[in-house]
């Protein structure tokens, strides 16, 4: 390579992460736009987590079909990652192959590397028969209509263009070694490019070279492409799946946390030399001036960056016993409508001088109607389920709890329920003294 290519290169190099970087402090902003939620505490099961889920994808493999062809996808971006980081020196400094004094274990490596993306190759295809030909039931529910259908399908495609890209390449690359061209030494093993090197027979040496060289460009632009386009798409997992392991909630699933603000007003209702006049206390848990959730504000931060983790690939839904029996529930809509909401206020943000002014919208009712948030039985499958540790149903309770503490606009059965609690001591009509009566009849 030129002064020239090198210096080209490096422009484009520092464009493509220069874009990454602005948009990776956007959802950094935005995840901050959450409540504070403190969870630091037992660091070593957090990182026992992240790699056993997020780097063991030990939940993915439950459904084994899908879990192992996610594995050749991920293990196979994870690794020819390395390859990347050739190519970048390479493009950097002119060098070609820059690892190649690897020797014997530069071969096992490139070798590995087509394996890998052969697998990857495949895995793709699959996918978009899975999603456009079988058209698997959690791929074409009506929350994955517009947008987050062909966001999936982008994605399958950008991977087939880079791993074709990529043996091409090789195959360009292993066909000049072969004659001994220029700076191609032989290095290299090339399990799968090999059956396309013959493809090059009969071309000029020269033309060899200009399409391999054309081909090593297409394929790092690509990649500078598709590590851009994550901000927009569902494959944000791919870099937010460590962190939302790790700050997951432990808490057993089902044990709902308390809210501080309530335990210190019922404390301070029952302390009887405290003021009854005295204004409610104020803690963290009501920053937003309200109880529960209504908007993204009023949601911590963990869960704003569950949102922007969701994959999208409908476990949650498909386990979902509400949405099973025709209830309008759908977990990943939650999520996803959640991170369409928190994308709009960053808009707002970023269209206002970095202040939100307020539009007049609201995660719920705008995005979340009350009937969804009702129709949840509240039995944890959407949390079990979710392959990075996502959970619906802590935004579900905290609208819940916002309906219930801010609006009094619970179910009639609910509310039902908690007048008999309030004023009979139990959940059934039946005052007190006649709790016994069934033992007589």
């Amino acid at each position: 390579m030129s002064y020239l290519d090198n210096i080209l290169f490096a422009i484009i190099l520092g464009l493509g992460i220069s874009f990454f970087t602005i948009n990776i402090k956007k959802i950094i902003r935005n995840i901050k736009l959450g409540q504070d939620v403190n969870r630091s505490n037992n660091s070593s099961q957090r990182w026992a987590n992240m790699a056993m889920i997020a780097l063991g994808q030990s939940k993915m493999v439950k459904r084994p079909i899908a879990g192992i062809l996610h594995i050749f996808v991920y293990v196979g971006f994870v690794i020819i990652n390395i390859e990347v980081l050739e190519i970048i020196i390479d493009g950097l400094f002119g060098t070609h192959r820059a690892f190649s004094f690897l020797g014997v274990f530069y071969t096992i490596l490139i070798g590995s590397f087509e394996i890998l993306a052969f697998l990857v190759l495949m895995a793709v295809v699959i996918f978009l028969i899975r999603r456009n030909i079988i058209k698997l039931n959690r791929f074409i529910s009506s929350d994955l209509k517009g947008w987050p259908k062909s966001d999936a399908n982008y994605i399958l495609y950008f991977e087939i263009i880079l791993m074709s890209l990529f043996l091409l390449m090789n195959a360009a690359d292993y066909h000049l070694q072969l004659l001994d061209f220029g700076h191609y030494e032989r290095v290299g093993a090339f399990p799968i490019s090999q059956f396309i090197e013959p493809l090059f027979n009969g071309i000029s040496e020269a033309t060899v070279m200009v399409i391999e060289r054309a081909v090593w460009w297409l394929h790092i632009i690509g990649i500078l492409i598709f590590l851009n386009y994550l901000y927009f798409s569902k494959h944000l997992h791919i870099l937010l799946a460590f962190p939302n392991t790790y700050f997951a909630d432990l808490n057993p699933k089902g044990q709902l946390d308390n809210l501080e603000s309530v335990t210190k007003e019922v404390k301070l209702m029952m302390d009887p030399n405290a003021d009854p006049f005295a204004a409610a206390p104020v803690d963290a848990t009501t920053v937003s001036g309200k109880f529960g959730a209504s908007d993204v504000q009023d949601l911590n931060w963990v869960q704003l960056l569950n949102a922007y983790t969701c994959t999208e690939c409908g476990r949650c839904t498909s386990s979902c016993p509400a949405n099973l029996t025709g209830k309008k529930l759908s977990p990943r809509k939650i999520m996803m409508d959640t991170r369409d909401r928190l994308e709009e206020v960053g808009r707002n943000i970023d269209n206002n001088n970095g202040i939100f002014v307020p539009d007049n919208k609201s995660l719920l009712n705008d995005y979340i109607t009350t009937e969804e948030l009702w129709a949840c039985t509240s039995c944890n499958a959407c949390v079990e389920e979710c392959p990075v540790n996502i959970s619906p149903l802590s935004i579900i309770m905290d609208m819940r709890r916002y309906l219930v503490m801010e609006q009094s606009a619970a179910p009639l059965p609910l509310n039902a329920m908690m007048a008999n609690i309030e004023n009979n001591g139990a959940p059934w009509q039946y005052n007190q003294q006649d709790r016994l009566n069934w033992k007589n009849e």
